[in-house]
C-alpha cells in the first residue's frame, strides 16, 4: 500500500522497462523517465504494422456518482477487468491538468483502486508535456508582440490578434490583462487574456498530429492576426514554426504508466472537451492499438 492508501497487487507497480518488455517492446522503443515513466519513440506505430489493430472501447459519457466516479475511473477499471480476464489491454487517457487537480474537481489518475500509477507524479509535472506547450504558447504570444514592435512584414493590425497566452494554473487575475503598460511601450499596449493551458490551440494541436511532419504543419497554419488588408497571418508567415516545433517535439512521444494493477496505460495530451476535442492523442491511440487486443479510451463531455 502506499502513503496515500492506493492499494497495489503483489506484482504492480512493474518497472517501466518490464511492463513495456510484456508489451513486445525492445529497450530502444522506450526512454525511461524514473523507474515507472516512459516516452515512446516517435514513428513507433508505424513499426508495428506487422502486428494485428486491437479493438477500440470508447466511455464516451456517464452521469458521476457523489463520490466522483466517472468516465476516467469507467475507463480505468474496464481496463483492468479485461486484463485480469487474460485480454491484452491498454487505456489510454488524457493528461490531467494542475488547474483542476488545485481546484474543487481534483485530479485526473482515478480513484481507488482504479487508478494509475504513480498517480501523484501524472497529476503534477510528469514528463512535461504541458510545460511544453505552455512555453511553445508563450513563446509565440512574445514573437507576435515583437513583429508588431519591429513592424515586420506581414504587418499585423494588433486589434486583430487573437494569440493568448496560457497558464497551467488557475490564476483569476490573469484571465483579462492589458500588455506593454511599461512607459516605452504604452504604443504597443492592448487587451489580451491568459487560457488554461489544455484549452490552447497548440494542446489540441499536440493531441490531432500523428508525426513530426504533421505536428509543424498544423502549427505554421495557426491563425494569429489579420494584416491591415484584412489578410490572415499566419504562424509560417511569421516564421515561427520551427521555433515551436522544436519545443514540442518531445511532448508529442506518447507517455507509457500503468495501473495499480499493472494493466498498461498511455497517458498523453489533454486537450479540454468543452473548447476543443477532449480526447487524448491519436499518436497514442495509434500506438496502442498494435500493442493489445483491446485499447479502452474516453472521450469528454458526452461526445456521444
Amino acid at each position: 500500500m502506499t502513503s496515500d492508501g492506493l492499494q497495489l497487487t503483489a506484482d504492480a507497480p512493474l518497472r517501466i522497462d518490464a511492463l513495456t518488455a510484456a508489451l513486445g517492446l525492445r529497450d530502444s522503443d522506450v526512454e525511461p523517465y524514473g523507474w515507472h515513466k516512459g516516452k515512446l519513440v516517435l514513428g513507433l506505430e508505424r513499426q508495428l504494422t506487422d502486428r494485428p489493430l486491437g479493438k477500440y472501447v470508447n466511455v464516451t459519457a456517464i452521469n458521476p456518482t457523489p463520490l466522483g466516479e466517472g468516465k476516467t475511473v469507467t475507463a480505468i477499471g474496464l481496463a483492468m477487468g479485461l486484463n485480469r480476464l487474460g485480454r491484452r489491454t491498454i487505456v489510454t487517457l488524457r493528461q490531467p491538468s494542475l488547474g483542476p487537480l488545485f481546484g474543487i474537481k481534483g485530479g485526473g489518475a482515478g480513484a481507488g483502486n482504479a487508478r494509475l500509477f504513480p498517480a501523484d507524479d501524472i497529476n503534477l509535472h510528469f514528463t512535461g508535456d504541458i510545460h511544453a506547450v505552455s512555453a511553445a504558447t508563450n513563446l509565440l504570444a512574445a514573437l507576435i508582440d515583437n513583429h508588431i514592435a519591429r513592424r515586420l512584414a506581414p504587418i499585423v493590425d494588433p486589434s486583430t490578434v487573437t494569440w493568448h497566452r496560457c497558464v497551467d494554473i488557475c490564476d483569476r487575475s490573469l484571465r483579462n490583462i492589458v500588455t506593454g503598460v511599461g512607459d516605452d511601450e504604452k504604443w504597443l499596449s492592448r487587451s489580451t487574456a491568459f487560457d488554461l493551458t489544455p484549452a490552447s490551440e497548440i494542446m489540441a494541436i499536440l493531441a490531432l498530429a500523428t508525426s513530426l511532419d504533421d505536428l509543424e504543419h498544423r502549427l505554421g497554419r495557426i491563425l494569429v492576426g489579420l494584416s491591415f488588408q484584412g489578410d490572415p497571418v499566419l504562424v509560417d508567415d511569421l516564421r515561427a514554426t520551427g521555433a515551436l516545433t522544436a519545443l514540442m517535439r518531445d511532448a508529442l512521444r506518447p507517455n507509457v504508466v500503468q495501473t495499480c494493477e499493472g494493466t498498461p496505460a498511455i497517458v498523453h495530451a489533454g486537450p479540454f472537451a468543452n473548447i476543443a476535442h477532449g480526447n487524448s492523442s491519436v499518436i497514442a491511440d495509434l500506438a496502442a492499438l498494435r500493442l493489445a487486443e483491446f485499447v479502452v479510451t474516453e472521450s469528454g463531455f458526452g461526445s456521444d
